[in-house]
């Protein structure tokens, strides 16, 4: 998804490409965390590869201006595996994600771009990045607070129904646009959590390609963003007050 800039370029925002919700099996939602734990197992090793490829990828970019390309293959690939088993999770879809770098065919894809980056905000990219990852987490947690009930949601509807399949999906592409932009896979900070609109007249490449929220996707979006932040508010009290009693 291109966008304007303040100097009146386009960059590209790192785009997801989710399928159409249909009908899942009921076994499948009911056992959705335990069939996730192999997909979980891998990628927990593979992360603490990735975390040394980023501080390569780092020094690399600060000298090049941009990723080496097998660095970026292995990031985008890595990044691209979580993205399919973090929509599998969120009961987005119904079909098993491989375990493969690469899926074409998988109903859930990412599109990335290999654009320069800009050494200045290679160099500062863990500080720049902060106000990013406090948005992330806290929708990330706010879909977990609300994961019961959507779980149960669901399990007894047999798909995701629509305003929770827009809000889930704005969840996911705003943490994959940020994870993109943390392992330097992209110049484009994250953005558009709330989806795209304006862009409603753009051909659409997939229902979520342009993401646009119904009325009521955006209040459920709102609702996760306000759970997500009291979560974090009492989980931050609560630690300062054990802290402070020991």
């Amino acid at each position: 998804m291109a966008t304007t800039t303040a100097t009146g370029g386009t960059e590209f925002l790192p785009a997801l490409d989710i399928d159409a919700p249909a009908e899942q099996r009921r076994w499948s939602i009911a056992l959705r965390l335990i069939l996730l734990i192999p997909h979980l197992i891998v990628l927990f090793f593979l992360g603490i590869a990735v975390f040394f490829v980023v501080i390569a990828g780092w020094v690399a970019a600060l000298f090049l201006g941009r990723l080496p390309d097998g660095i970026h293959r292995f990031l985008a690939g890595y990044l691209g595996w979580w993205t399919r088993v973090s929509a599998y999770g969120y009961l987005l879809l119904d079909a098993y994600p491989p375990f493969a770098m690469s899926a074409p065919d998988y109903p859930v894809r990412i599109e990335l771009r290999q654009d320069p980056l800009n050494r200045v905000a290679v160099l500062f990219r863990f500080v720049l990045v902060i106000p990013a990852a406090i948005v992330s987490q806290i929708v990330a947690a706010g879909w977990s607070a609300a994961s019961f009930v959507i779980w149960l949601a669901v399990l007894i509807s047999g798909h995701a129904p629509p305003a929770l399949f827009e809000s889930t999906a704005a969840v996911q592409r705003y943490v994959m646009r940020y994870n993109a932009y943390a392992m330097l896979l992209t110049p484009a900070y994250p953005k558009r959590l709330f989806g795209d609109e304006g862009l409603e007249e753009q051909p659409r490449v997939s229902p979520t390609r342009p993401l646009i929220l119904s009325p009521n996707g955006r209040v459920l979006l709102i609702v996760l963003v306000v759970v997500g932040v009291f979560g974090l508010v009492v989980q931050t009290i609560t630690q300062i007050t054990v802290q402070s009693n020991m």
